[in-house]
């Protein structure tokens, strides 16, 4: 929250401005990003994915001196640590980055007393502190405890992952900015920015070797053993603890702290960001309390109640919403089951079938990630149990095959499915044979459940038809791609704009073996289910049907909102607006419409209100299917002119599709009626947001946006926020009196990166287009200062110049000019004041290069040119010139620029 302030971009009359010391204590998580701590949770003793942070901050206040001496004050006077035990460490420099030792630190420790022997110089990766890839960074200087003790001197164990010798607070000096380019910029204020976690803290005070000793996590390890068949905890890590018992215990201590305290807090398990993660969490805490504690089903919610009496107290909202927490995780926890139980006998039945000494097939840890949502750190733990390890550069390979058919749209992926697209032969030998169409009604079969989550209801067929190298076959061995046509399914198949879904299906009986669904396209009736056969499959065989869930529920909610997105455009723009097409996708929507001119940003801005009014109802999305001949007559209905299917699917939101039916009614005139064969949310506050990121004409009269909705429409409106307050920043800048050339140019160079930034980010385009416009005025008013400021420069320079000489009719001299603008415009100063004059000035840089321009006088043409007098003076300099016969400039090296200005006097004098 104090991101502005350290960048300088906080607004100076806000109250965040105000502030220049805090302290406080606040909820973190570190399970995502940057700052990872998940994949060790459990196997140690002191990480977890939630824990309390105590901070203390300075903002432009203090610095070094004062913020380490008074975390020594705390640790050693206050809370009585004993010195000896306490370890400090300082940023030990960086030739690479140019960055030398933090000396000062260093000193700052020795002068309170730390004994040299504890004070330890570390590199980049342990003592510098960075947020992210750019921003606020520097050195810092962290504070280890050895909880051995006993006179020893543990240097040797600190930041060596030893259990026993353990960071306990970390200071940071913010003193840098790290750019988009990656190099550093000092910041314009000095900060600090210092972390305690509480849990260690605790532990160190407790007098206990381990955070899950102290009383913030025996009450729930305790409860944990009462509610599993478990042997008590006993604090084993590493090969002593036998069978994973004691990491277990760790970890569902852990995660369920996280868990309440993330839903109490609005961040509920799902399929993006925080929410991902936090399904992640929840699934491998699941995962143990199954496997390894061998506890039933409801242990996790059961422990709510401890976790509300440890942490209740700090925080009340705890208590509040027990029940809800309980409710969420029990749900959550019942559907991961099923899948998990089915994961592993996938799992053991693959490992059985392994030549010795192979890695784990990388298209079945494929399949267990995208079809039954398993995290990837499941499967390696799962397989290091049994030291196994995955083929991570297959399971990389197929990542990116299918990150690259998300982002190719619908047209990525074809050439595979085209093997499975019916020819006409084999479509006229099915109806031939009398194989029925494939009843997809089932796609429809959804509800909404508790706490807004959609609930799928799954689908038994089967095997009527297998499709292979464009002919019908009754048998596909195993390892083959083939298209599966069966009686019914629950998948929906690519029209209408919408993708296709995926998922699995798995043979009646055979609960270990998935066949993947990479994609669904319909033929004539007939829905053709691509699929690679693990083992061979048979017509007739008896399948179920998994849907990806994940995927489904963001098409849905992308589909519901391009129609939110049309009664809107239609509603700003005028009924006018007609649709020219739409394409949507889990990740985002694109439709295009007719517009008699550009889209402006108040149109959008109002767009984006009207759906968003539309989603704070939350009105109820009617569907039925209706002849044909009754649709038509629907008033104000968007089209009908294509080829549907009798009977159609009619869409309308917040009005039953039967008042929409009843003659002259107006409904459909005031909402969004369409026809639709899609998939739809139930209710349209499942939509949560929708951020329009682009919109550009195709060609004259025809527009396309772009949409993302739910958490990523968040996201890009954060970034948007961001983004405008960057903006903001760098005006206030600009208005501020600068005289020095070179820090206009920084802000001109600034403002360049932020106009790349802008145009490349998602955010709203509305905002995007008013920033663009504030952009181009700042980049126009740092170009005119910069060229202002110069040409003062420059008169300064000429008029010495021209006191020198006094009407000579050549000059030659040097002169110190930041760039080789500046000496150009001193050179057509001297020009304009002195016509009859010829000059010719050098300009030596630090960086050992000098700078050349020169100017002639009308009166010496044609006999003197300017570009032929530059070359022969940046030869003699074993440098490069151009130009005109009257001006030309150039650049050479200072070791030969005394003989470039005898050079030049010699050259002027032959020509004159």
């Amino acid at each position: 929250q104090f991101k502005p302030i350290f960048l300088g971009t906080v607004h100076p009359r806000s109250e965040l401005a105000q502030h220049r010391r805090v302290v406080n204590s606040q909820k973190c998580v570190r399970a995502g990003g940057k700052h990872n701590d998940l994949e060790d949770v459990g196997r140690d003793t002191y990480h977890h994915t939630f824990f309390e942070m105590l901070g203390n901050w300075s903002f432009g206040d203090y610095f070094k001196e004062e913020a380490c001496s008074m975390a020594w004050e705390l640790l050693t006077e206050v809370y009585e640590i004993p010195r000896d035990r306490l370890y400090v460490t300082y940023f030990g420099g960086d030739p690479s980055l140019g960055l030398s030792a933090d000396e000062e630190c260093r000193d700052v420790w020795l002068r309170l007393g730390v004994p040299a022997s504890h004070v330890l110089p570390f590199s980049l990766k342990d003592n510098f502190w960075e947020m992210g890839d750019t921003g606020p960074c520097g050195p810092c200087t962290e504070i280890h405890y050895d909880h051995v003790g006993g006179g020893r001197n543990a240097a040797a164990l600190v930041n060596q992952g030893s259990p026993d010798v353990v960071e306990i607070w970390n200071l940071v000096f913010m003193q840098y900015s790290r750019e988009v380019e990656g190099n550093l910029l000092p910041l314009p204020q000095h900060h600090v920015d210092t972390g305690m976690g509480l849990e260690r803290l605790v532990t160190v005070l407790q007098n206990k070797r381990s955070n899950y000793d102290t009383d913030l996590f025996t009450p729930i390890l305790d409860a944990i053993h009462k509610g599993s068949k478990a042997p008590r905890y006993q604090g084993l890590v590493g090969d002593a603890d036998v069978g994973h018992v004691n990491m277990a215990y760790r970890v569902v201590a852990d995660h369920v702290r996280t868990l309440c305290v993330c839903i109490t807090d609005g961040i509920y398990p799902g399929f993006s960001g925080a929410e991902l993660v936090l399904r992640r969490i929840l699934r491998r805490a699941v995962r143990f309390c199954s496997e390894v504690l061998q506890a039933p089903p409801g242990l996790l919610a059961s422990l709510v109640p401890t976790v509300v009496e440890v942490l209740g107290d700090a925080y009340p909202e705890l208590t509040r919403n027990a029940n809800q927490i309980k409710d969420i995780i029990n749900e959550n926890e019942a559907a991961f089951l099923s899948s998990l139980e089915r994961g592993r006998r996938i799992i053991e039945r693959t490992v059985q079938q392994m030549e010795p000494s192979t890695n784990f097939p990388a298209e079945v840890a494929w399949s267990l990630y995208g079809s039954l949502g398993f995290p990837l750190d499941l499967i390696d733990l799962m397989l290091e149990e049994k030291g196994i390890s995955l083929d991570s550069a297959a399971f990389n390979e197929l990542a990116l095959e299918d990150a690259k058919r998300k982002a190719g749209g619908p047209q990525a992926g074809q050439a595979g499915s085209r093997s499975t697209q019916l020819d006409v032969h084999s479509l006229a030998q099915l109806r031939g044979s009398s194989v029925p169409a494939t009843d997809d009604s089932p796609k429809y079969a959804y509800t909404l459940g508790q706490h807004g989550h959609y609930e799928f209801s799954p689908c038994q067929a089967t095997v009527l038809m297998l499709y292979r190298d464009q002919s019908l076959q009754k048998e596909v061995g195993a390892g083959q791609r083939c298209g599966v046509i069966l009686d019914r399914t629950n998948f929906y198949a690519e029209q209408g704009g919408q993708d296709s879904d995926q998922g699995y299906m798995i043979r009646l009986g055979q609960q270990d073996i998935l066949f993947p669904v990479e994609s669904v396209h319909l033929c004539g009736g007939y829905v053709i289910h691509e699929v690679t056969a693990v083992e061979t499959l048979r017509a007739g065989d008896q399948v179920q049907l998994f849907v990806d869930e994940v995927q489904r529920l963001a098409c849905m909610r992308n589909h519901t909102a391009t129609h939110l997105l049309n009664f809107a455009l239609r509603r700003v723009l005028g009924d006018s607006t007609e649709q020219r097409g739409s394409h949507v996708t889990a990740e985002r929507l694109r439709f295009d419409f007719d517009t008699k001119g550009h889209v402006t940003v108040e149109q959008l801005q109002q767009v984006e209100q009207v759906v968003q009014d539309l989603i704070k109802k939350n009105e109820v999305v009617h569907m039925a299917e209706v002849p044909l001949t009754l649709a038509r007559r629907v008033r104000g209905l968007r089209a009908v002119d294509e080829g549907y299917p009798d009977p159609v699917r009619i869409v309308s939101l917040g009005v039953p599709v039967e008042n929409v039916l009843t003659c002259d009614s107006e409904a459909a005139m005031q909402t969004s009626v369409e026809l639709c064969c899609g998939t739809h949310l139930l209710q349209t506050g499942s939509v949560e947001d929708l951020a329009i990121i682009s919109e550009r004409q195709l060609v004259k009269g025809i527009s396309r946006v772009i949409a993302v909705t739910g958490g990523q429409a968040k996201e890009a409106r954060e970034v948007g926020q961001c983004l405008a307050m960057e903006v903001d920043s760098v005006s206030l800048r600009m208005k501020q009196r600068i005289t020095s050339i070179p820090e206009m140019q920084n802000l001109s160079k600034e403002v360049g990166q932020l106009t790349q930034v802008v145009a490349s980010t998602a955010m709203p385009q509305w905002q995007r287009k008013e920033l663009q416009t504030i952009l181009k005025a700042l980049q126009r008013t740092a170009n005119t200062a910069i060229k202002k400021l110069e040409l003062q420069q420059a008169e300064k320079k000429a008029e010495i110049l021209l006191a020198k000489y006094c009407n000579q009719p050549v000059i030659i001299d040097t002169v110190s000019a930041d760039s080789l603008s500046i000496l150009m415009k001193v050179v057509n100063q001297l020009c304009d004041k002195s016509p009859g004059t010829s000059v010719l000035l050098l300009s030596p840089q630090a960086s050992g290069e000098v700078l050349c321009a020169c100017q002639v006088s009308k009166n010496c043409l044609p006999t003197f040119s300017a570009a032929d007098w530059a070359v022969a003076v940046c030869t003699q300099m074993e440098g490069k010139a151009g130009g005109s016969p009257i001006v030309a400039k150039g650049s050479g090296n200072a070791k030969g620029m005394q003989g470039a200005l005898t050079t030049a006097l010699e050259f002027a004098q032959s020509k004159l």
